[in-house]
């Protein structure tokens, strides 16, 4: 049994899990260079290479773009990692060690964090040399809206990896990854889509996101935020429960 002097204290224990899931990821080249450098290069691509310069076009995909930004390290960091772990035994190890309970989410949550916020980095720099100039608090907003969205692809990644194994899991969300960023109209606007396809959007917390994110870019009307911060507090809810009931699953 361990003495209480040789348990480290909580905070402590939090930052060292932290920071070896950072290294942990980023010693994966396949998961590293897609979910940082994709963004980027598809926002130069197609925001600043084919949008011909226009600093409203840079804007708008600027905007969908930060969350398309968040959707790679929280799906894969989470569904990918949760199922390795779990069919390599380390998620039971965890558990039956003292460290608190909390300790292995929170360092996926700020491993997913320090990987967004270099591909932040990136866009907004991009965004910046085609011409993106929002005002400090815009900016503000924006990066509130690009960091929450962490939240519901998390709990959707938690979901699928206490469900699968790391090979199902992995081709799982990379389809939920494409589905949300097509349907959610981060790559282009959900109405060039067919009718069917524009009701799923309403569904999907990208799509919700987009919006709310392009309202803190001056690029749509504040007063409707009602309309999506609603459905996308249900949707969050909605991934919870999947979260939760995956690790009762997988716990027993």
């Amino acid at each position: 049994m361990m003495t209480p002097a040789l348990i480290a204290p909580a905070p402590a224990v939090y930052a060292r899990e932290s920071w070896a899931e950072i290294v942990k990821s980023a010693r994966m080249p396949q998961f590293i260079i897609p979910t940082i450098a994709l963004p980027p290069a598809f926002y130069a691509l197609f925001a600043l290479a084919m949008g011909q310069g226009s600093a409203e076009g840079a804007t708008r995909a600027l905007a969908t773009f930060g969350v398309f930004a968040v959707m790679g390290p929280a799906l894969f960091g989470f569904g990918a990692n949760i199922a390795a772990e779990r069919e390599s035994g380390q998620l039971e190890l965890k558990r039956l060690s003292p460290m608190p309970a909390g300790a292995q989410i929170a360092a996926k949550l700020a491993a997913t964090a320090a990987f967004s916020l270099v591909a932040f980095v990136l866009l907004y720099g991009l965004g910046l040399a085609g011409g993106v100039a929002l005002t400090a608090s815009q900016w503000a907003m924006l990066v509130c809206v690009h960091t929450l969205a962490i939240i519901p692809f998390a709990l959707i990644g938690l979901g699928i990896g206490y469900r699968l194994g790391q090979k199902g899991a992995i081709a799982v969300a990379n389809i939920v990854f494409l589905a949300l960023a097509v349907l959610g109209g981060l790559w282009m606007p959900i109405a060039v889509l067919p009718d069917a396809m524009q009701a799923i959007a309403w569904a999907l917390p990208s799509y919700h996101l987009g919006e709310m994110a392009l309202m803190a870019a001056g690029q749509r009307e504040a007063s409707n935020l009602w309309l999506h911060a609603g459905p996308l507090v249900l949707i969050t809810l909605a991934a919870a429960l999947f979260a939760w009931t995956g690790e009762k699953a997988q716990a027993r």
